[in-house]
């Protein structure tokens, strides 16, 4: 029983994955000829197909005579590119990566007796037509840990050597779990070995399909969308019969087409630092726009400039640092410069580190005239700079007229941009201008893209929502006036208390008495404080998370008073960053007691950290990475350019429009595990109201840019009462069918089909979110009636319930974590959970006083049984290479259990007692077979007895020609052989693997000519690869 694919899985997604890869141009070989190329499952590459396509891509020419490389260099280069796994998986896939891109050069020796090195190429880039593509299933590979094989589905080779790996599911499956066990795969224990060579990963069910590369963490997987649709549609015809094209064929084409897959892997795919990435689709089609755009030509023979508008959290830098990959390797005939322009030290600091990361030697100008020598110097092909160093350089550099400059320019929105574009131009007035921006273009600035050029792509915010690759915002107004009056205070002191019991309550009062005396302006603060603090611990603060908050507030001094009113509240961790305070600050802090008060903060600091740079980068290192921080308040510095993932709530007490508040509030929109929304909670009132027709907001903050490129930016949170009320149908739907609505049994059983289960999980979980938000909200809560909220509420505590009754009675595992921890808190807080039972995944059966405790928590018999099923079948499928034979009989007295239960032929009294007696002899380690007396004793010849008896029973040998002692004494032979050569991590060298088979086969031999069996080879060769796969697991 090694566990088969399914039949679904297989038919409706790798099949046709297959047909199309044929048509596309790769040739199909079966997994056992692949194995015959391989020469072992150990190892990946098909040296057969390699060693022929380096002889026929490669030979050198020497005093005009072409001559064929030696064998014996052929055979180090296969050698060489299989780099050794000593420095991690991603490191060694770096070094096979630039070792397939560049080639490595060998000694020949010449007829004339002298030496002389040459290049030997693993691929034509230049003619792909040159290349041998092959595609294989079930590409089964030796686990490092010997524990058997992983089978990936289909592994895609290019002249032999592993560039693409596809898992398939089947439809009802998410394409999440393909993704699980991809990554799974790539771990230490699993098939490294094969990882290292791969380029490109993909997950796939048909209807959804995500890829990634070598060693991507999973919130990383992209969708990829076809730009290119006629070239698309073209393939499609070609390669899609007699059936309507998936959403799996269109991505196949679009990154497996062989001409995608080669420059994919050329040009898309860097090093960014420890981290190998690929690139998005959004980036790809924009570089492809950008090249195609700069080989237009205007009159004077200047190359076309324009603007590329790729919303923030996208990956801009990336791409970048890509497009600059590119035009050096693809223009290298131009000699080529390139030059990124930043207009602010931070971003130029980043830039400059990001394109050093990846491989690219940039060189950052320091000031105008080291960016005057960096512009004359061949061999700086990439240089960052600030703008304004092109002030100095405007004035000493007469102009460099070359047409192959490209001055890549950040947030080219940006005013300042505006009289230095004309000192750009005077230093390079032939140059090509690129445009790079975060934010969508007001409609006055569209005239700027006049000085680029045209908008070459654009991928915008509704678009990166829809992809996943940036969270959506919701948005809640809580305005505050400026100055607070008795009525404000006791209204925001309800909200604040509306969870409260009457002595918190009291608590809360007691503590705001003694704010009474101060100005209304400083009352203000204590109050958002205090709002603040109640929603982020009560929401946000939860164990084992990590979300953080932001705070942007109006000047240096309300920073500081904050930090203060958050130090007396207790509860959150706070820091301030600002910039250092100028000794005229007269116009923020009008009151020499303010100004005294921001000196000596920043005095503190600064005896602390040493210098302005340290006291910000250490403020931010441990909020970005660290564990201590919950709530970071800033004035102006890091509102832009700054990369906070776990950054999930911004509080905004502070007047801000435009693209300054777009870029704010883009701070918590990046992707982070268990993340689903980042949320902008606005003390100022600057957007006023939604306007429903146009999801957008109209109002201070936006109304200068056009409605169309902000679409789905921000999204209110009262959108969120839609979505609350369709799942909650959504849920009920799934029990439609339940006619008892009271009994909690029939809904357990209702939910035995694993698939059903699933669905409940997941709109459960859905729902859960969606309740959460609902909750926190005070808007919500203000406008929803009660009952409806009392109903979520109820029902939500009931499925919450059944869910954990669930999980013990059929032992799913969870994978959601963070969910846990975020439900765990809302029980807590919003709906008064009586008795906690806090779920942890399903315990091993054998730990017999746990498992008792879990039994207990279910009600009826048939749950208890079910749970023994279902807990002892998973333990089976865990150590069933252990001793196959052994196993299998449990197996088959479980199945046969259940059927008689569901066929009604015994009670469910009776259906637990068989489960409790299979269990107890389980733990015992009894099996119904018997052993021959000279194994009584001997586990492991146990399993070897077992499996070989198995195998020979399968054959129309009767039992008659040899008796059991007889098997006996072979399994007590086999077990010594094994013993005789299991020696420390014997489980990866295959040279032991190839001894140990070769005295079995010996041995195996003899035992037939004695007792002349009727065995064919192939039989022999089944029970030692059983053998082998059973010792490996057990020694």
């Amino acid at each position: 029983m090694s566990r088969e694919k399914s039949y679904d899985e297989r038919y409706i997604s790798q099949v046709p994955a297959i047909e199309v890869l044929q048509k596309l141009g790769y040739q199909y070989l079966s997994p056992e000829e692949a194995e015959r190329m391989r020469g072992n499952l150990h190892h990946v590459l098909l040296t057969t197909v390699l060693e022929e396509k380096l002889k026929e891509l490669n030979s050198y020419e020497y005093q005009g005579q072409i001559y064929n490389f030696s064998e014996s260099n052929i055979r180090q280069a296969i050698r060489d590119l299989d780099e050794p796994l000593t420095n991690g998986l991603v490191k060694t896939n770096e070094v096979i990566y630039e070792t397939i891109m560049n080639g490595r050069s060998y000694t020949e020796f010449l007829p004339d007796g002298s030496k002389k090195s040459f290049t030997i190429q693993y691929i034509d880039w230049n003619n792909i037509e040159n290349n041998v593509f092959h595609v294989v299933e079930e590409f089964e590979v030796e686990r490092m840990d010997g524990r058997g094989t992983v089978r990936p589905d289909i592994v895609l080779f290019v002249n032999g050597i592993p560039f693409a790996v596809i898992e398939c599911k089947k439809a009802s499956i998410s394409m999440n779990q393909g993704i699980s066990q991809m990554i799974r795969n790539q771990g230490k224990d699993y098939a490294p070995q094969l990882f290292k060579f791969i380029q490109i990963v993909m997950s796939t069910n048909k209807n959804e399909t995500k890829y990634a590369t070598c060693n991507t963490p999973k919130k990383f997987w992209s969708v990829w969308k076809e730009e290119k649709e006629e070239w698309l549609q073209n393939w499609l015809d070609k390669t899609v019969e007699g059936r309507l094209p998936t959403i799996q064929d269109k991505n196949i084409i679009s990154l497996f087409h062989p001409e995608r897959l080669l420059e994919l892997t050329q040009f898309f795919t860097l090093f960014d630092k420890d981290v190998k990435k690929v690139a998005r689709y959004q980036q790809y089609f924009a570089i492809k726009e950008i090249i195609k755009t700069i080989e237009e030509r205007d009159e004077n023979g200047n190359r076309q400039s324009g603007v590329i508008w790729h919303t923030q959290g996208s990956g801009k830098s990336l791409t970048m640092v890509m497009l600059a990959k590119y035009i050096l390797s693809e223009l290298r005939g131009f000699n080529p410069k390139v030059i990124v322009v930043t207009d602010r030290v931070e971003l130029d600091k980043q830039i400059h580190k990001t394109f050093n990361h990846t491989r690219l030697k940039a060189s950052r100008a320091t000031s105008g005239s080291h960016l005057v020598d960096l512009i004359n110097d061949n061999h700086s092909d990439i240089v960052t700079t600030l703008v304004h160093k092109f002030d100095t350089a405007s004035s000493k550099q007469k102009p460099i007229e070359s047409r192959d400059i490209f001055v890549l320019v950040d947030e080219s929105h940006r005013t300042q941009y505006g009289e230095l574009h004309l000192k750009m131009k005077k230093v390079f007035p032939n140059a090509c201008y690129l445009g790079f921006t975060g934010t969508p273009l007001m409609k006055k600035e569209k005239n700027t893209l006049i000085k680029f050029g045209k908008l070459i792509h654009k991928y915008t915010i509704a678009d990166g929502v829809r992809d996943k690759a940036i969270v959506p915002l919701l948005y809640e107004g809580k305005m505050v006036e400026q100055s607070v009056n008795q009525k404000a205070i006791d209204h925001r002191l309800e909200m604040i208390t509306r969870n409260l019991n009457d002595k918190q309550k009291e608590e809360v009062k007691q503590r705001w008495s003694k704010y009474e005396k101060l100005a209304s302006s400083e009352q203000r603060i204590y109050l958002i404080a205090e709002d603040i603090n109640k929603h982020f611990v009560e929401n946000y603060k939860i164990q084992g998370s990590q979300f953080k908050a932001m705070l942007a507030t109006n000047s240096k001094i309300e920073a500081i008073r904050y930090l203060e009113a958050f130090e007396e509240l207790g509860d959150l961790n706070c820091a301030v960053v600002i910039s250092p305070p100028d000794q005229r600050e007269g116009h923020e802090a009008v009151d020499q007691e303010s100004k005294d008060k921001v000196q000596r903060f920043w005095k503190r600091m600064m005896d602390r950290y040493g210098t302005p740079e340290k006291y910000e980068d250490a403020i931010k290192d441990e909020f970005v990475n660290g564990d201590e921080l919950d709530l970071l308040i800033v004035v102006d510095k890091l509102l832009t350019g700054f990369d906070a993932p776990r950054a999930t709530v911004l509080y905004v007490d502070k007047p801000m429009k435009e693209h300054t508040l777009l870029q704010a509030i883009a701070r918590v929109n990046r992707l982070y595990e268990g993340k689903d929304y980042g949320l902008i909670i606005d003390y100022r009132g600057l957007l006023d109201k939604l306007d429903e027709a146009m999801q957008m907001y109209s109002g201070a903050g936006l109304e200068n840019f056009d409605p169309e490129d902000l679409k789905g930016a921000i999204y209110d949170v009262i959108s969120i009462i839609g979505s609350l009320r369709q799942y909650y149908s959504d849920l009920w739907q799934i029990f439609a069918p339940i006619k008892n609505k009271n009994d909690r049994e029939e809904y357990e059983v209702w939910l035995e089909d694993e698939e059903r289960r699933e669905e409940f999980y997941g709109v459960l979980s859905n729902f859960g979110r969606n309740l959460g938000i609902a909750l926190e909200s005070e808007k919500i809560y203000n406008t929803l009636p009660p009952e409806e909220l009392q109903k979520y509420k109820k029902d939500f505590k009931f499925f919450q319930d059944l869910r954990k009754s669930l999980k013990l009675r059929y032992s799913d595992t969870i994978d959601h974590k963070e969910y846990e921890a975020k439900m765990q808190k809302l029980m807590d807080n919003y709906i008064a959970a009586e008795e906690v039972i806090r779920i942890t995944n399903p315990v091993d059966i054998l730990n017999a006083k746990a498992f008792e405790e879990e039994l207990e928590r279910l009600q009826s018999k048939r749950a208890k049984a079910d749970a023994i099923r279902t807990r002892l079948t998973k333990s089976i499928h865990a150590k069933w290479d252990e001793n196959p034979s052994y196993y299998k009989k449990f197996s088959e007295r479980i199945q046969e259990a259940i059927q008689e239960y569901k066929d009604k032929r015994i009670s469910e009294a009776e259906y637990l007692n068989r489960m409790k007696d299979i269990m107890n002899d389980y733990r015992r380690g009894e099996s119904s077979e018997r052993y021959p007396e000279v194994i009584k004793e001997n586990r492991n010849a146990q399993a070897f007895y077992g499996v070989t008896k198995d195998i020979l029973s399968e054959t129309k040998e009767t039992a008659a020609s040899y008796d059991t002692n007889t098997l006996g004494d072979l399994a007590l032979k086999i077990d010594e052989i094994i013993q005789e050569h299991q020696k420390v991590d014997w489980h990866d060298n295959v040279e032991i693997h190839n001894r140990i088979a070769q005295e079995l086969d010996d041995l195996l031999f003899d035992f037939k000519e004695k007792h002349n069996l009727d065995i064919d080879f192939d039989t022999i060769d089944k029970i030692i690869e059983q053998i082998k796969t059973v010792a490996l697991r057990r020694y």
